[in-house]
């Protein structure tokens, strides 16, 4: 049965599609007989040349198909008389068929079981305020539901046909038969599917109805208004601080946008904890910065004015003082101090909590929306796969022979060509990483030659300008953040070309191929400059005397001497800034739909019908919320796996959510067509995905700190040389730790390569930052006993912090089950009920026909026949 639709025959007559006149009612959602709902448009332009005429013919045929297989049609031309529209019509019994075979839940019995008072009832007289309007949305009733079955009828709870399935049910079903009626068939090759035709040009467009306009009331009899609802509870700016109402969302669009919704909001609502924890300490990092000892030992023209740094590029590069980067430092004491340390590990516990706890509102969700036993076996496969079944083989779980598209060395072959492309395009952003590092290199010398003075006597004036590792980062930041943007654009079509070729059986096997390919492409041309600066710029610099060189001829870049930590946070800043100011630009300015809005008159809006004013609207990608959740899932990355560096990264992107909710829900809203509903029962592959960032997140702040920031290096100074033996700790000020953390050359030790071409004639030596000894030493510019000290001590920091997060994060996740026990009830509760009121009567009967003898034995007869009739019950 579930397959019966494709033995449909192409008529031997030519078919008849009625049409009609528009009836002057631009809101209704009926045809024109005022009885039969609009279940779906398709429409086309009735084109009478010879050119058209294998159109006009697949056309005539899929039409055909669709009447045969049980919908019925109406036609009516457009009010500018260029197009024709389609109404589509599914009768109940053609519902009650495909509600059947897409395993339709729908409700047997009201829920009975008590719910348990909210904790915040308490506080309803306030958080009332932040719901939507409780008169305009009704909350309704809850049903125990189970999968429809057409011959079981009366034990469904059915109180009117005409709402018994919903407008998004209908929709549903209406696309899943689109999607497989034929349009052609030539001997063994079947071509069918309304994408394929929209693909040919055939159809211009197909979507269902929005029930009303946005803004505007429908004054049709039995009109929910559910659009503008949302409009006016939802997408509407005025509405921005309400809660989202989930369950109307997903009752008009979908489960599939629904969840991606609810995930947004409640990523968005986490957000705001950890919003709060990074912004104090900003605070904190932002009010101890002119307090701080390092920063002023900088800035102190008695100490950073007298030491005297070595250049940091071979023969152009002028010698500097430190209290060139005063401004640098204190900026850096900002984001590098003990309040980071204490975020860091705050956000790896966070992280944490935010996944067990949607897990928990994801698994509510589950029930609430029916989508518990969504299971893989109830998603049919996709049509362009069904299109290319021209291999048999033997189902390992049914036993039954299918059709497959391919052979396993076929699958093979398209699996490793979609796997060496993409490792094609993850090297070209490597290439790209390099290019930009030479870049740096390149740019650093041209800065540090234009920026630096010619004598000491204005080394002073140097810090009211910006310093060469600054201007460096600033513009290597934009390079990189255009080039991202670029490839981005150009892999997008790669992926889908490639995701195409490989041609997965479900449409959710389709999505999950396609989101672990862009996000493993874009894991890597997001997130690369940003590792390279945090875990690979100086760290490979060798020294003055002996530097060290990349490809051979570029000196390698060095940190400034305060770290690498603050260019990480330009970085991050510049990328993620730009990022959610790029999209949000691009999701409001939606410029053919404003023009068309306000050009056209209220008047003449009133005459359009409801079709026409659809059509007029965007048509949503084929991928959906795909590039939604991509945006989001980057952006998490960024909040988690560099948070050490940038503690205003959860600020950032809980303002840039708040407004993402609002463009997104106005957008599909407004500016859309009504979205096919689809069925989700989670988040898919991002599920994974999100759980690989937390993981990877607790090691790269670990790192952060340990190798990127200075704050191991101070902790070994505080405790070998602030702190006082006997544990007097009044004179715990870090004093004297600026000139232990940078090491002495003597500038007689340069080789002819980078000695500088000028150099002053009052100095003998110059600093530069590393933990080496001195010259003169007999292991001269060998790592000294306390860089020893220090690599400990961050090997010992990562080692205890990784394990201690991990350990947390294993404890939250054991304590915190993943489905409430109140669900688990009802659950249980509605597995029970359907057993007994969709399969207990047939047990009985069965049992009334089953008379024993005496001694409780059956004759075969009656035994044979007690089975054929169970058989034909079931």
């Amino acid at each position: 049965m579930l397959y019966e639709f494709h033995s449909v025959d192409l008529p031997d007559e030519p078919y008849f599609c009625p049409q009609v006149e528009f009836n002057n009612k631009p809101d209704s959602l009926f045809f024109n007989d005022g009885v039969r709902r609009i279940d779906f448009i398709l429409v086309y332009e009735d084109e009478d040349k010879k050119d058209f005429e294998k159109r006009h013919t697949r056309r005539e045929t899929f039409e055909a198909s669709l009447m045969k297989m049980g919908m019925e049609l109406e036609a009516t031309q457009s009010v500018n008389e260029k197009l024709m529209f389609l109404k589509v019509h599914m009768p109940w019994d053609t519902l009650c068929t495909y509600a059947e075979v897409l395993h339709i839940k729908l409700p047997i019995q009201p829920n009975d079981l008590s719910s348990r008072p909210s904790p915040w009832r308490f506080f309803s007289c306030i958080t009332k305020h932040f719901y939507p309007n409780e008169e305009l949305i009704t909350k309704e009733a809850e049903f125990f539901t189970a999968p429809f079955e057409k011959k079981r009828l009366e034990y469904f709870h059915v109180r009117d046909k005409d709402v018994f399935f919903t407008a998004a049910m209908r929709s549903r079903m209406a696309y899943y038969i689109l999607s497989r009626a034929p349009y052609e068939i030539r001997g063994n090759i079947k071509k069918f599917g309304v994408t394929k035709l929209l693909d040919a040009g055939v159809y211009k467009a197909a979507y269902p109805l929005h029930d009303c306009r946005f803004n505007v009331k429908s004054q049709e009899e039995g009109c929910p208004n559910e659009r503008y609802l949302l409009y006016e509870e939802w997408a509407h700016p005025k509405s921005f601080y309400k809660m989202q109402p989930l369950n109307l969302i997903r009752k008009y669009y979908g489960e599939k946008v629904g969840i991606y919704f609810a995930w947004l909001g409640f990523y968005t609502r986490m957000l705001a904890l950890a919003a709060v924890v990074g912004l104090c300490c900003f605070i904190y990092g932002y009010t101890t910065q002119e307090t701080s000892t390092w920063s002023k030992e900088v800035c102190d023209p008695e100490i950073g004015g007298k030491i005297v740094m070595c250049p940091q590029c071979d023969r152009e590069c002028k010698y500097w003082t430190l209290d060139s980067t005063c401004e640098a430092s204190k900026k850096l004491c900002i984001f590098d101090n003990f309040g980071t340390l204490v975020f860091a590990v705050f956000m790896s516990v966070w992280v944490t909590l935010f996944l067990e706890f949607w897990k928990r509102y994801q698994a509510e969700l589950e029930y609430t929306w029916d989508t518990v036993e969504f299971l893989e076996q109830e998603e049919l496969p996709r049509p362009e796969y069904e299109a290319k079944c021209i291999y048999e083989r033997k189902n390992p779980v049914t036993g039954i022979k299918e059709n497959v598209p391919y052979t396993a060395c076929g699958r093979c072959v398209r699996v490793s060509i979609g796997i060496g492309t993409v490792l094609f395009w993850i090297l070209l952003i490597i290439a790209s990483i390099v290019a930009i590092i030479v870049y740096r290199l390149a740019a650093f010398f041209a800065f540090s030659t234009k920026l630096r003075s010619q004598d000491l006597k204005e080394l002073q004036t140097l810090k009211e300008y910006v310093t060469p590792q600054m201007a460096t980062s600033v513009t290597a930041s934009l390079i990189s953040f255009v080039i991202i943007m670029i490839l981005n654009i150009l892999y997008e079509r790669v992926a889908i070309w490639i995701t195409d070729f490989e041609l997965p059986r479900t449409k959710t096997d389709y999505e999950n191929s396609l989101t672990m390919k862009m996000f493993l492409f874009q894991f890597v041309n997001y997130y690369s400059s940003c590792f390279y600066i945090a875990f690979a710029k100086g760290k490979a610099v060798g020294y003055p005397g002996d530097p060290a060189y990349l490809l051979g001829k570029y000196r390698n870049e060095e940190c400034d001497p305060g770290g690498c930590l603050i260019e990480l946070t330009t970085q991050l800043s510049i990328i993620m800034g730009g990022k959610a100011i790029l999209n949000n630009i691009q999701e409001v300015l939606w410029v053919k739909n404003l023009i068309f809005r306000y050009c056209t008159s209220a008047a003449s809006e009133k005459l359009i019908p409801r079709w026409e004013q659809d059509y007029q609207l965007q048509a949503l990608t084929k991928l959906g919320l795909f590039y939604e959740y991509l945006e989001m899932v980057i952006q998490f990355g960024f909040v988690t796996l560099f948070v050490a560096s940038f503690p205003l990264a959860p600020v950032l992107a809980l303002v840039n959510n708040i407004f993402e909710i609002r463009v997104d829900a106005w957008k599909i809203t407004t500016q859309f067509r009504r979205i096919v509903p689809e069925k989700a029962q989670d988040i898919g592959a991002w599920q994974p995905i999100l759980q690989g960032i937390a993981i990877l997140a607790v090691a790269t702040n670990a790192m952060i700190i340990a190798f990127t920031s200075d704050m191991i290096p101070r902790l070994v100074y505080y405790w070998s040389f602030s702190v006082y033996p006997y544990g007097d700790h009044s004179n715990n000020t870090m004093q004297g730790y600026i000139n232990s953390s940078l090491s002495i050359f003597n500038i007689a030790d340069f080789s002819n390569n980078s000695k500088p071409m000028s150099t002053p004639y009052n100095i003998t030596t110059c600093r530069y930052r590393d933990f080496r000894n001195p010259p003169g030493h007999p292991r001269q510019y060998q790592y000294n006993v306390y860089y020893w000290h220090v690599i400990a001590a961050k090997m010992a920091f990562i080692i205890v912090v990784e394990h201690i997060v991990y350990l947390t994060k294993f404890i939250l996740s054991y304590v915190i089950p993943d489905v409430p026990y109140a669900v688990k009830e009802q659950i249980k509760r509605e597995k029970y009920l359907t057993q007994v009121i969709l399969h207990e009567t047939n047990l009985k009967l069965v049992t009334r026909r089953l008379k024993p003898f005496d001694d409780g034995t059956l004759t075969r007869t009656e035994v044979n026949l007690t089975q054929e009739e169970m058989e034909l019950d079931f």
